[in-house]
């Protein structure tokens, strides 16, 4: 459980930075659009690559993959169902499925699984189904809605263009490709990927603690109130009921894979789904309240799983 702490540490550290350089500001009044920019186009896309490009794809086929997908799988649907009932609309509804699914796998997804769990690899199938299922279905839905396509023809050829558009998903399918053909990239060759990658989770965090000074408490009043607190609500208690559910009733887990799908399933929103936000001009205050009190939730909920299942 150090792991864990000290993961959330390191994360609490670099947002706290980024508040104070909103408040001076140092970097100008465009910083946080800056940092997200960079992390979006730039350094995420390096820095997936470079994970992708590693992983071996074998560990896609378990039971443990198929709950973790259906997890995540299970509390997007209840969030979609809501938005949809409740008419948020395309773009907040959208967002806000992802901050109430899109788990945390990579800057605290990866501490996690070494220090918690015992193996890094056992976090790559659902940073796998992110970045190529999840992230590209939702970021189409979000291009498609940002840019008022009509039509089915040209609604069939954006749907299908824009995943190959996004560099996100170039870099997934590049890094997927590269771990599939048994290709061992020279290191030469992958150390500027590293370089430029490693200041994806520093730009993202940066840009998320700037975007907290002047901000108002979380989950108080406001248009996004009740969508915040579902999203909370799904991510922090929905997605670990749900995964121990599946995992020990369905596919009958036990042990070891049990606690790791649901220490798994506990994790905070992303970043990257803030950044996504940012991005599309939408739910952006959603995604900041749902980043912040999931984030500030995953502490005590790991405890309560040790607790329990370790």
């Amino acid at each position: 459980m150090s792991g864990v702490i000290v993961g959330f540490g390191v994360i609490a550290s670099v947002v706290v930075i980024g508040y104070m350089l909103g408040r001076i500001p140092l970097l100008g009044p465009g910083a946080r659009e800056v940092l997200s920019r960079l992390a979006f186009y730039v350094a995420s896309p390096a820095l997936l690559f470079t994970i992708l490009a590693r992983t071996d794809l074998s560990i896609l086929v378990s039971d443990r993959v198929l709950v973790s997908v259906l997890s995540v799988v299970a509390v997007a649907l209840v969030f979609l169902t809501a938005g949809i009932l409740r008419r948020w609309g395309v773009g907040r509804t959208t967002v806000g499925m992802l901050g109430s699914s899109y788990v945390n796998a990579g800057n605290l997804g990866i501490p996690i699984s070494v220090y918690v769990l015992g193996d890094a690899t056992l976090v790559a199938p659902i940073l796998l189904f992110q970045l190529l299922v999840l992230a590209p279905v939702s970021l189409t839905v979000l291009d498609l809605n940002n840019g008022r396509v009509r039509g089915f023809g040209p609604v069939l050829r954006r749907s299908l263009g824009t995943p190959v558009r996004n560099p996100v998903v170039i870099a997934s399918v590049a890094g997927v490709a590269v771990s599939a053909s048994g290709w061992v990239p020279p290191a030469p060759l992958m150390e500027p990927f590293e370089l430029v990658g490693g200041m994806a989770v520093p730009a993202m965090l940066l840009a998320f603690g700037i975007s907290l000074h002047g901000s108002s408490v979380p989950g108080r009043g406001g248009p996004d109130q009740v969508p915040v607190l579902l999203a909370v609500a799904l991510k922090s208690a929905g997605q670990p009921l749900a995964a121990w559910t599946l995992g020990s009733l369905v596919f009958g887990l036990a042990g070891a894979d049990l606690f790791s799908v649901v220490v798994l399933a506990a994790l905070p929103t992303a970043q990257n789904v803030f950044n996504y936000a940012t991005q599309y001009r939408t739910g952006e205050t959603l995604v900041r309240e749902v980043v912040l009190l999931t984030t500030l939730l995953t502490v005590p909920a790991l405890f309560a799983i040790t607790f329990l299942l370790g």
